[in-house]
C-alpha cells in the first residue's frame, strides 16, 4: 500500500532535537505521508510529455476534452427519488425547472433487492430511501411527460438493473422514442455490490451473465446508453481509502472489459459506453490527484494491454458525487461547506457529471429546500468562481503531480494483489475486498476515536446546546398502501396468461444460456412485476451468501 511504499525519509524529531510542528509527519486522509513542501526533486523520472501531455491528449491526465468546461459545463445532477413514482416525477420537474441538466433516479430498498412492494420482506421500506418501482406501470408514471430524448437519465440500480432498464425502454418505445437516440446511464455495477453496498440479487457469476446480455443488446440497439457506471462511490462510502477506491474501481472496470470480450464484443464497440462513478471526499488535493491518476491508468491499460484503437475507448468518463460519509448529523449546516469543497475538487479533477449532496442527507432524504441549495452550490462554482475558465489549472504543481504519481503507484500495487488472488471474481468469492475495506474503515475509526482526525461538530468544536432544527423529509406508510393497491389492481387488469407465458419463456432461456434481455423485455411489456421476474432468476440461479471474513 502507499503508506508502506512511500515512508518519508525524515522522521519525527524528539523535543531535545529541536522539533517543531513543521518537522512533524502529517498524513492525507488515506494515510499517505506528506512532506512540508514539494519541489522538482520530488518529480524525479516524471516526464511531462509522457505523463501529462495536453488536455484532450493521451494519457488524458489533464482531462478528456481539449476545452473541458469552456466548451460545455459538466452535467448537473441531483439524486431524486422517494415515495411513489408520482412524487418523484414532481421532484424531477422541479429540479429541471431550476436548471438541472440530467435526471438521477434513486430507488427504494425493496426495488434494489428485487422485491415487490407487497412482499412481506418490503414492509416498512417502501419509498423510504428512493422511489418504489414494481412494474412498467410505475415507470410510466415516473417519467410521465418528461423529454427522454432531450435529457440524460441515470438510474442507480444494480442487482435487478436489467429488469428496471427493460421497463424504461418499454415505456420509451410506447411513447414513440427512438431507442438509438436515448442518452443516459445505468449503474449496473454488480461487482461493487458484493464488495461494498450489498444490494445484490443473485450469485456473482450469473449476475455477470445478465450484464453481458445487456452489453450485447445495448451495443447494437441502444448505442448511446452507458450500460455500466463502474462505481467507486459505494466502495469509498464503505470505508475504503482513496487509493483503494481508485484501484478497486478500475479493477472492476477491467473485469467488465474482459466480460464484454468474452461475450463476443469488439472492444472498441462497447468500451466507449462504460462510464465511471467516483466519490468526492474532503481531502481536497488527494481527490483531485485520484481523478487524474484514474484517467491515466485507464488510458494506458486500454491501449497497451487491450489494444483499443478508438480514442473513445481510452477516455475515462466519470460522474462524481460528494461524500455522504463526510456529512455529520451535528451542525448539519456545516455540510453545505463540506459539499462545496468536495464539489470543487470534482470540477478541478475534470468530472463530466456532478451530484452535490444535500445538507440533510445524513438525517433523511433531501427536502426540496436542501436539494435547491445543493444545486445552487454547483451553479455558483460554474458561474462565479472562474474555475471553468482554464483547463486543469493545477497541472505542473509539484505537489499535485507527485500525489497523482502516488495514487497511480498505490493502485498498481493493488492490481498486483488482485491478480495474485485470482482476479476480481475470485477476490469477491474469497472476501479479499471486504477485508481490505473493513481494515481501512477500522483504522479511520481509530483516528476519530483518538481525535487524530478532526471532524468539526463531531469530535471537535462540538456544541452542547442543539443547533437550529432543520426540516426532515419523512416517508410514511401511505406510499406502501398505495403501491400495494396498485399491484392488486394491475394483477386484475393485465393478461395473466400472457404474463405466465413470458415468465416461462424467461425461465427456459436462463436455463439454456440464451440472451435474457429480449425475454425480460417481453415480460415487462406484459406487465410482469419486478418481483415476479426476479423470482424466476432466483429459482434458476439461487441466492448468494457472502463469505465470512475475520
Amino acid at each position: 500500500m502507499v503508506q508502506e511504499m512511500n515512508k518519508p525519509k525524515a522522521q519525527k524529531k524528539s523535543p531535545s532535537e529541536g522539533s517543531s510542528p513543521a518537522d512533524e509527519i502529517v498524513y492525507s486522509l488515506s494515510d499517505i505521508p506528506l512532506k512540508r513542501v514539494y519541489t522538482k526533486e520530488d518529480l524525479a523520472g516524471w516526464e511531462p510529455e509522457r505523463d501529462l501531455a495536453a488536455p484532450g491528449e493521451f494519457p488524458y491526465t489533464r482531462g478528456i476534452h481539449t476545452n473541458m468546461y469552456r466548451g460545455k459545463l459538466w452535467t448537473m445532477r441531483q439524486f431524486a427519488g422517494y415515495g411513489g413514482p408520482e412524487e418523484t416525477n414532481a421532484r424531477f420537474r422541479y429540479l429541471l425547472s431550476q436548471g438541472q441538466t440530467g435526471l438521477s433516479t434513486a430507488f427504494d430498498l425493496p426495488t434494489l433487492m428485487g422485491y415487490n412492494s407487497d412482499d412481506p420482506k418490503s414492509y416498512g421500506e417502501v419509498g423510504v430511501c428512493g422511489v418504489a418501482i414494481d412494474s412498467l406501470e410505475d415507470v410510466e408514471l415516473l417519467y410521465k411527460d418528461l423529454p427522454l430524448d432531450k435529457i440524460s437519465t441515470s438510474m442507480t440500480i444494480n442487482g435487478p438493473a436489467i429488469i428496471v432498464f427493460c421497463m424504461f425502454l418499454a415505456n420509451a418505445q410506447n411513447r414513440g422514442f427512438d431507442l438509438k437516440k436515448l442518452n443516459g446511464t445505468l449503474q449496473n455495477d454488480i461487482f461493487k455490490e458484493y464488495i461494498a453496498q450489498k444490494t445484490y440479487l443473485l450469485p456473482p457469476r450469473p449476475a455477470l451473465k445478465l450484464i453481458q446480455d445487456m452489453m450485447v443488446f445495448c451495443t447494437s440497439e441502444v448505442p448511446r446508453w452507458n450500460t455500466i457506471s463502474v462505481s467507486g462511490y459505494h466502495i469509498r462510502e464503505a470505508g475504503a481509502t482513496a487509493v483503494q477506491e481508485l484501484a478497486f474501481t478500475l479493477a472492476d472496470g477491467f473485469a467488465y472489459v474482459d466480460a464484454g470480450i468474452e461475450a463476443g464484443l469488439n472492444i472498441d464497440d462497447f468500451v466507449p459506453r462504460l462510464s465511471f462513478f467516483f466519490n468526492a471526499h474532503i481531502d481536497f488535493f488527494e481527490e483531485i490527484a485520484k481523478y487524474r491518476a484514474a484517467r491515466r491508468i485507464w488510458a494506458r491499460r486500454m491501449r497497451d494491454h487491450y489494444g483499443a484503437k478508438d480514442e473513445r475507448s481510452l477516455k475515462l468518463r466519470f460522474h462524481t458525487q460528494t461524500a455522504g460519509c463526510s456529512l455529520t448529523a451535528p451542525q448539519p449546516e456545516n455540510n453545505i461547506i463540506r459539499t462545496a469543497i468536495e464539489a470543487l475538487a470534482g470540477v478541478l479533477g475534470g468530472t463530466q457529471s456532478l451530484h452535490t449532496n444535500s445538507m440533510d442527507e445524513v438525517l433523511g432524504l433531501p427536502t426540496e429546500k436542501a436539494a435547491h441549495i445543493a444545486l445552487r452550490t454547483q451553479q455558483i462554482i460554474a458561474c462565479e468562481t472562474g474555475v471553468a475558465n482554464v483547463v486543469d489549472p493545477l497541472a505542473g504543481s509539484y505537489f499535485v503531480e507527485w500525489l497523482t504519481n502516488q495514487m497511480e503507484e498505490g493502485a498498481n500495487e493493488y492490481f498486483r494483489k488482485i491478480e495474485e488472488v485470482g482476479g476480481v471474481m475470485a477476490g469477491i468469492e474469497k472476501g479479499f475486498f471486504i477485508k481490505e475495506i473493513a481494515d481501512a474503515a477500522y483504522r479511520f475509526q481509530q483516528k476519530l476515536d483518538s481525535d487524530e482526525f478532526k471532524f468539526i461538530g463531531l469530535n471537535a468544536y462540538r456544541e452542547e446546546a442543539p443547533g437550529q432544527k432543520i426540516e426532515i423529509l419523512k416517508i410514511g406508510m401511505e406510499y406502501q398502501s398505495r403501491q400495494e393497491e396498485r399491484l392488486k389492481s394491475l394483477r386484475e387488469r393485465r393478461d395473466n396468461q400472457k404474463v405466465a407465458e413470458t415468465l416461462s419463456q424467461l425461465k427456459k432461456g436462463l436455463q439454456t444460456g440464451e440472451n435474457s434481455f429480449p425475454l425480460i423485455l417481453n415480460a415487462v411489456k406484459a406487465y410482469a412485476t419486478l418481483g415476479e421476474i426476479a423470482n424466476v432468476m432466483r429459482d434458476v440461479w439461487g441466492a448468494y451468501r457472502e463469505p465470512a471474513v475475520i
